[in-house]
């Protein structure tokens, strides 16, 4: 059994999810984002552009400044990744395709997603007039339809029969996304998103499936308990539980205790060393080191809440706040705001972590905050007042 200090546990996750691979020589490729993509397994995707579109942030922080739309031209127009339901709404190789299969299958035999199953079976004939507009039109928004069937109501709910009928097609793999410049879904034939090659792969049978997923994870997390490994593509606890026991069983994941932790940890053969760390970077809500947020805890000491649905009287940090990473640390947390109308990226609130050198952590983020502005084609960092590191980065940041 291996066993690891806390420390040597974060230097190890970090490793995985790539914060020591070397830095880009040159213009950043498809090679590149191929590499980081085999370190994150996916891309986990989401509307809110406080800063930038999330999934540009876990490249970004592992790679540097890169071109957007570069990366979104091989996301979803390469034939190498497709968008799916995985860790939430995600962009995965196509490899993985055949592995999530089973997910599919459980949503229409209404196992998941119990309200859009029911008015897929209550309006069977409208959608699968969709999927048949798809087939023949498509790409094509749900403002393309014949018969959008606009709806009033609340937010999810409250969605044109034409958008959630269109959005279930898509969570059981009857047609595909592709995003536009604007972010805009753009939903076409599935045959037309996954290559020939992939989908005519036999289907695993869902054990196997399930084995692979967790596999995929354990690589990617370098060493997480049960509940991290199920987390990591939403699979519920009780279905990964026997998977591990045979993957356990069969040595493809072998136990460790790490210090601190109070269930059993498992970590891949040969997998990451637990050297050193020297990473800095702004971590997205969205990150995969912290979008477990029990994990994220255990790991780091860092009590970590997304506050974007929390009323702004009642937010302790802010709106969009990102994790600050140094060395194996997490150190502060920054609210960041880019206002494209001005040019500036607005540093709205920075707190350090209990016990961290001030200094240190301010001229580190300055320098940081820098590379972010460049990324995102800003002009000027302004760094508001509010937070106990407020001060120290404003003395760096003029």
């Amino acid at each position: 059994m291996r066993s690891l200090s806390g420390t040597e546990a974060r230097r190890v996750a970090l490793r995985a999810q790539g914060f020591a691979d070397p830095a880009p020589k040159g213009p950043v490729t498809a090679q590149h984002f191929k590499r980081v993509i085999k370190r994150l397994g996916l891309l986990q995707l989401d509307s809110v552009q406080a800063v930038c579109r999330s999934h540009y942030l876990p490249v970004y922080s592992r790679l540097g400044v890169y071109d957007q739309t570069t990366l979104d031209k091989w996301l979803w127009h390469s034939g190498k990744m497709f968008e799916t339901w995985s860790h939430e709404a995600s962009v995965v190789p196509v490899e993985i395709e055949p592995l999530l299969r089973w997910t599919k299958r459980e949503a229409r035999h209404g196992a998941t997603w119990d309200g859009l199953h029911k008015m897929a079976t209550q309006r069977s004939g409208y959608v699968a007039g969709v999927l048949a507009e798809v087939q023949q039109n498509g790409p094509l928004s749900a403002a393309d339809l014949n018969d959008p069937r606009p709806r009033k109501g609340d937010w999810w709910n409250g969605r044109s029969e034409g958008t959630r009928s269109l959005d279930w097609l898509y969570r059981v793999g009857e047609v595909g996304i592709r995003r536009t410049d604007n972010f805009k879904r753009r939903y076409e034939s599935f045959a037309e998103v996954i290559p020939e090659h992939i989908r005519h792969q036999t289907t695993p049978t869902d054990e196997e499936a399930q084995r692979q997923l967790l596999l995929i994870a354990a690589r990617c997390l370098g060493v997480a308990t049960a509940s991290d490994l199920a987390d990591y593509f939403r699979m519920k606890l009780r279905v990964a539980r026997p998977r591990l026991a045979e993957l356990l069983e069969e040595r493809l994941l072998l136990p460790a205790e790490v210090e601190g932790w109070d269930e059993p940890a498992m970590v891949v053969p040969r997998g990451p060393k637990a050297d050193p760390v020297k990473a800095r970077a702004l971590l997205s809500p969205f990150d995969p080191v912290v979008w477990c947020r029990p994990r994220a805890e255990r790991l780091f000491g860092f009590h970590y809440r997304i506050e974007i649905y929390v009323p702004e009287a009642k937010r302790k940090y802010g709106y969009y706040v990102l994790p600050f990473l140094l060395g194996d640390q997490l150190v502060a947390r920054v609210d960041l705001k880019a206002e494209r109308t001005t040019g500036r990226l607005l540093v709205k609130g920075v707190y350090a972590e209990t016990g961290v050198a001030k200094e240190k952590v301010a001229r580190e983020l300055s320098k940081e905050l820098k590379q972010l502005q460049k990324f995102l084609g800003l002009q000027e960092t302004v760094v508001k007042r509010r937070g106990n590191l407020a001060s120290a980065l404003r003395s760096f940041s003029k």
